[in-house]
């Protein structure tokens, strides 16, 4: 018996962007049943408090999809007695590492270079296209995990929002959540109180003036068009999210049903 957990947020002193999925609608009238999909940010600043609130919630499975480079950077996760943390990578650990190197050391000239004039949305864009068309394996692996025994199931990246937010939407249609839901709540992830703390190592006074996070921003926004970007690339590889399903992630009609019957209501 999962625990239901309260209709309000709870508020966890080390864990960003920590919620429950519970209650989006299918199209055919169903609920995602609370307490069996929660989503956040990293573990590996959670509080003695927040492991209690965690370990509360029956989970079976933790997601993590960070790299090594974002594990070197913050840390393991906390680790929750009786839980299966599962580290399945959704971009290659050398993958922007100098990249993100550059976030934090940088100065204005080189952020201006990489990210000005919508190429950091435009680098956002590309990278939801690839994690769809190039993780496929790992995406599948979830959703077999989910139809065989993996909920309650608590999915997580660094920040909560990119990796976790596009694994929680293909999991959301692979259950027929309708697609507007999936993005409002993908755009949850927006909320102050939910965003990633950005660590820049600068010491001058341009290391954080209003042009620095103006540049950053793209990255660290949860924008609709970075999830359009995701569901278009369904449509023009696959032809449609059931294609999508049963072709690129190899989820058979039966074990749908079994992953809608773990988790609906």
């Amino acid at each position: 018996m999962t625990q239901q957990i309260p209709s309000t947020e709870p508020e966890l002193a080390g864990v960003r962007n920590f919620r429950d999925v519970g209650g989006l609608p299918t199209v055919d009238g169903r609920r995602v049943r609370h307490g069996v999909l929660f989503r956040s940010g990293h573990l590996a600043h959670a509080t003695a408090e927040d492991a209690v609130f965690l370990s509360s919630l029956g989970l079976h499975t933790i997601f993590d999809f960070r790299n090594a480079a974002d594990q070197k950077l913050e840390g393991p996760d906390v680790e929750l007695p009786g839980v299966r943390n599962l580290n399945l990578p959704l971009s290659d650990p050398a993958d922007g590492a100098e990249f993100w190197k550059m976030v934090r050391d940088g100065d204005l000239d080189q952020l201006r270079s990489v990210l000005a004039d919508g190429k950091g949305a435009d680098r956002m864009i590309t990278s939801y296209r690839m994690i769809i068309t190039e993780r496929t394996a790992e995406h599948a692996q979830v959703l077999r995990s989910l139809a065989e025994d993996s909920v309650p199931v608590l999915m997580h990246c660094a920040a909560g929002k990119d990796r976790a937010g596009l694994s929680v939407a293909v999991t959301l249609l692979a259950l027929g959540v309708e697609r507007d839901a999936i993005v409002d709540d993908y755009l949850k992830s927006n909320a102050k109180h939910r965003r990633y703390k950005v660590h820049r190592s600068g010491s001058s006074a341009s290391a954080y003036s209003s042009e620095v996070m103006e540049l950053l921003s793209p990255l660290f926004d949860a924008r609709a068009e970075y999830l359009s970007a995701a569901f278009e690339t369904v449509e023009e590889t696959w032809g449609g999210v059931d294609a999508y399903l049963e072709q690129g992630l190899g989820l058979t009609p039966g074990a749908r049903e079994r992953l809608r019957e773990r988790m609906l209501d």
